[in-house]
């Protein structure tokens, strides 16, 4: 059995050859950072540390802890701590997030810094 031939591999083309070796290289990193991003964790306290949210990159709830100390918050405290910790751990993981992103968009025009302008001179975040 013989093994299998790139049909673009010795066409005489170096700089095409090239130019597929960097694209399969920077597919592989983009496959890399999907899988990183993918395991991206957020994490946030409140009530001193008596309740502990953490949450995905996607914002879905990965764990929480209270401290039986916390119960005697009162329900409505504890839910207001429940959530301000959840906000908190959300923050932390759109920040985990941006910082594996960065180097892929730094300089580009997804980069904040290159944004187009509003009417007002500030950068405009496209989603």
């Amino acid at each position: 059995m013989t093994s299998p031939v790139d049909p673009l591999k010795g066409l005489g083309d170096q700089e095409f050859g090239k130019l597929l070796d960097h694209y399969q290289q920077d597919l592989a990193a983009l496959e890399r950072l999907s899988d990183q991003i993918a395991a991206v964790r957020g994490r946030g306290e409140a009530a001193d540390g008596r309740v502990v949210v953490e949450v995905t990159q996607t914002g879905g709830l990965a764990g929480l802890t209270i401290d039986p100390r916390a119960l005697r918050l009162g329900s409505a405290e504890l839910a207001a701590a429940i959530l301000d910790a959840a906000a908190k751990a959300t923050r932390d993981a759109e920040q985990g997030a941006r910082d594996l992103v960065a180097p892929f968009t730094t300089g580009t025009l997804l980069d904040g810094e290159h944004a187009p302008n509003d009417d007002r001179g500030h950068g405009v975040r496209r989603r």
